[in-house]
């Protein structure tokens, strides 16, 4: 069962933008045209999800060369165990590692 929609959105526009709109829209109405383009520009592209895949990926591999030069460093051997449980770690934690990074730099820096 399709959820009904119960909330609206509006924008005054002029003649002229307003007979854009309805060229844009072709055969479907301005207000399901305005919907899809609307909630498009809301989602984020192919692009802009396989960037953020790639950073997510690079935060996994800096978690694995981190944690295994911390290892080394402390002369530790590191068995194929244990670089297996460095590599499911990663796996885990690097997409909401990626988050915090994108969301920490989206907030402005607190200055004293």
């Amino acid at each position: 069962m399709a959820a009904r929609r119960m909330k609206s959105i509006s924008a005054k526009v002029t003649e002229a933008e307003y007979a854009r709109l309805v060229a844009q829209a072709g055969d479907r109405t301005v207000s399901e045209w305005v919907r899809t383009t609307v909630l498009a520009a809301a989602s984020p592209s192919r692009s802009e999800r396989i960037a953020f895949l790639t950073f997510a990926e690079q935060m996994g591999v800096r978690a694995v060369v981190l944690n295994l030069c911390h290892l080394l460093s402390q002369g530790q051997p590191v068995p194929r165990e244990v670089l297996q449980h460095l590599i499911d770690q990663a796996d885990c934690t690097k997409v909401r590692a990626a988050q915090e990074r994108i969301a920490a730099a989206a907030t402005p820096a607190v200055r004293p």
